[in-house]
């Protein structure tokens, strides 16, 4: 497959914006993500929350898997050893995500998918049956883990404890830089604990790639996913979600992936259907897409000096009007990072940070077909 997918563009633009209505929510917390954490939110922020809580952050994942495909299949086309330079691309990725978390964001997302890429890899060239086998036994431990968190916040004490900090309202950057150092194996154990589910996700992008899911052909499909993610689970989430904070694992890490099944279904359809002209929408969001990354750094970085005590500080001085404050930030950054893309793209074919990427992956074989023959 060779030709651009545009549901995936409008699909990973999407789940950009939809990514940032999670992350929103920790930025604006004057007393900082290990507070957000352990908060008690009303029953407006409580859905303002459910809204994006998961969701995009599983259908990111469900991308990756497709995107992975993508790699593999042109890989096999071009006669290339798999996974071969694939894992310089993972390891790459890996540096970004860990460059992010030093410097921007306690919660950064790029890491996890590198390594899990580099687990599947390995995977997404066998047989269906292996892979099944395979989404299985991760799907099986996955939820096994989540069960056992669940079972220790309900049964020892209801929920995870904040901890509130002036860090992030009153702090310097470096300050916060060497707070994320001091503190990496409690903010990067999200990472390993998401490990089994972001195999699942690959390997199902991956399988919903080869059964058509964005072709006219699985419009059926693309229906049972709706159904599935939207009309069954996303109910059950919206429960989850006033359930209390000991559900938090449930309504995180199990209903919002299958929620997110759904809303893979709905664009891709919606895309699909669409005729003519691509509308302003559709032209933005698929912008977004194609400068994902950049958007993705970009989004936390304007967040951090929104919020943050060395920039304007909001967190702290508009927090008396949270939760209505914080969808009006959203908005504002969704709305910037919509424009820049659109002009970034009138003189470029990439992001600037998949420009920079794309040069590094490029690097070690550029430099070998420059050597001199001896």
């Amino acid at each position: 497959m060779t030709k651009r997918i545009d549901a995936l563009d409008v699909l990973r633009g999407v789940a950009i914006m939809g990514t940032l209505g999670t992350n929103i929510w920790i930025f604006t917390d004057p007393g900082g993500p290990a507070n957000f954490l352990g908060s008690d939110p009303n029953v407006a922020e409580t859905f303002l929350r459910f809204l994006s809580n998961g969701k995009f952050l599983g259908l990111l994942t469900l991308l990756f898997g497709v995107g992975l495909e993508l790699q593999y299949r042109s890989a096999v086309r071009r006669g290339l050893t798999w996974p071969g330079r694939y894992l310089w691309r993972a390891a790459l990725l890996f540096a970004e995500g860990a460059l992010h978390y030093i410097l921007i964001f306690e919660f950064d997302v790029l890491m996890g998918y590198a390594i899990t890429s580099m687990l599947v890899a390995y995977l997404i060239g066998r047989s269906d049956r292996a892979i099944r086998a395979w989404m299985i036994t991760a799907g099986t431990l996955h939820v096994f883990l989540v069960s056992v968190l669940t079972a220790a916040l309900l049964f020892g004490g209801g929920g995870i404890a904040g901890t509130a900090t002036t860090l992030y309202s009153q702090g310097s950057w470096p300050e916060q830089v060497a707070a994320r150092l001091r503190d990496l194996p409690v903010y990067r154990s999200e990472l390993i604990f998401i490990i089994p589910m972001g195999i699942v996700l690959f390997l199902a992008g991956a399988r919903l790639l080869r059964a058509g899911v964005f072709e006219e052909r699985g419009a059926r499909l693309r229906g049972r996913l709706v159904v599935a993610g939207l009309g069954v689970a996303a109910p059950l989430n919206l429960v989850t979600s006033f359930a209390g904070p000991a559900w938090f694992a449930v309504d995180r890490y199990i209903l919002p992936p299958l929620v997110a099944l759904g809303l893979l279904g709905l664009v891709t359809s919606i895309v699909l259907g669409l005729r003519g002209a691509p509308g302003v929408a559709r032209t933005a969001l698929g912008r977004v897409g194609r400068t994902a990354l950049s958007c993705y750094v970009l989004q936390n970085l304007v967040a951090s000096a929104l919020c943050y005590g060395w920039g304007l500080g909001l967190a702290a001085r508009l927090d008396w009007l949270r939760p209505w404050w914080v969808p009006v930030a959203w908005a504002g950054i969704c709305l910037l990072f919509m424009i820049l893309a659109s002009l970034w793209l009138r003189r470029h074919e990439r992001g600037p940070l998949e420009l920079a990427w794309q040069w590094a992956y490029q690097a070690p074989w550029r430099k070998r077909a420059t050597s001199p023959v001896a």
